[in-house]
């Protein structure tokens, strides 16, 4: 059997007869006749060549094919549904939000962002990283709805697309509380000949700390040039050098007091961006999501510093 030899509108019938478990109510739901139903998913179960129901009493009970099929339909026309949804601007049922985010991005920045949406059973998130360039390509081809990144894209009529500011963050100096609590350095007139743990030099920030760095006429010893902020993390808690990252990168580790605040760079701000399409067909939740990402996403940051770092999580 060939794909184009495959009726929709009887997968269609099939479908909801599954999910009622009853003929007469999904013909009246479909508005034809329990005679006409019943012929045409005999045409179905004829062209895929096993029985898609067994009768029990007057139960209709799905065979292990029919298992199979309904799983498979559900994708099909649960998709259907949320396709007509997202042209329409709203979603009836489950709907898929797919957002893809820069290396660079703190995990925990997107955490505290994507958070209204975890007890959301409505939403299905899929969630993705890369760098920018491939992630711009498949939000172009509109295979994502989102990318976050913590710099703008420059404006290019070939490939429309719009930067939203979210929030920023300045960056801050941060090392272990056991050899570093109750130390305070200046940045960067402090850190010649430390060593210290840096954003990798894709970082938006990297070459302003750098420029910082060299006017200053301060070199630090540098173990670590880091990408991935999840990764920065975990060394600025377990190696005992210094790091320079935001603290939302780091906020569960100041709660509880693993990592403390040494100085500040107030002159260095991580900023985050949502990079969209500009497609007339607007997602309710995503606009929610984003109208609220100033208040949401940096908040536990914020309340990091403002406790210090013997602060309750």
């Amino acid at each position: 059997m060939k794909l184009e030899q495959l009726n929709f509108h009887h997968l269609l019938y099939f479908w909801r007869v599954a999910q009622l478990g009853h003929l007469t109510r999904a013909a009246r739901e479909l508005h034809t006749s329990q005679s006409s139903l019943s012929a045409q998913i005999r045409q179905l179960e004829e062209r895929l060549g096993d029985a898609l129901f067994i009768r029990e009493g007057r139960r209709l009970v799905l065979t292990e094919t029919g298992q199979l099929v309904q799983a498979y339909a559900e994708n099909i026309f649960g998709l259907g549904q949320e396709l007509l949804g997202r042209l329409q601007g709203h979603s009836e049922g489950v709907m898929r939000l797919r957002i893809g985010s820069v290396a660079t991005m703190s995990r925990n920045y997107q955490e505290n962002l994507f958070r209204p949406l975890l007890n959301d059973t409505s939403v299905v998130l899929t969630l993705e990283s890369g760098t920018l360039e491939h992630l711009l390509g498949r939000l172009a081809e509109h295979q994502l709805d989102l990318v976050l990144a913590n710099e703008p894209v420059t404006a290019d009529p070939q490939r429309p697309l719009h930067s939203r500011f979210l929030g920023e963050q300045p960056l801050s100096l941060i090392g272990p509380s056991r050899r570093w609590r109750g130390k305070h350095l200046r940045v960067p007139q402090d850190l010649d000949g430390l060593e210290i743990a840096l954003p990798g030099r894709h970082h938006a920030v990297r070459s302003q700390f750098d420029a910082l760095c060299l006017t200053a006429q301060v070199k630090p010893q540098v173990r670590a040039e880091v990408d991935d902020m999840a990764m920065l993390r975990l060394i600025a808690r377990d190696s005992g050098w210094l790091a320079v990252l935001p603290e939302v990168v780091v906020q569960d580790e100041l709660s509880n007091g693993l990592l403390c605040i040494v100085g500040q760079c107030p002159q260095l701000h991580e900023h985050f961006y949502a990079i969209t399409t500009p497609h007339r067909h607007r997602i309710e939740r995503l606009e929610a999501l984003l109208q609220s990402a100033p208040d949401l996403a940096l908040v536990a940051g914020a309340d990091t510093a403002a406790a210090g770092p013997n602060a309750a999580g």
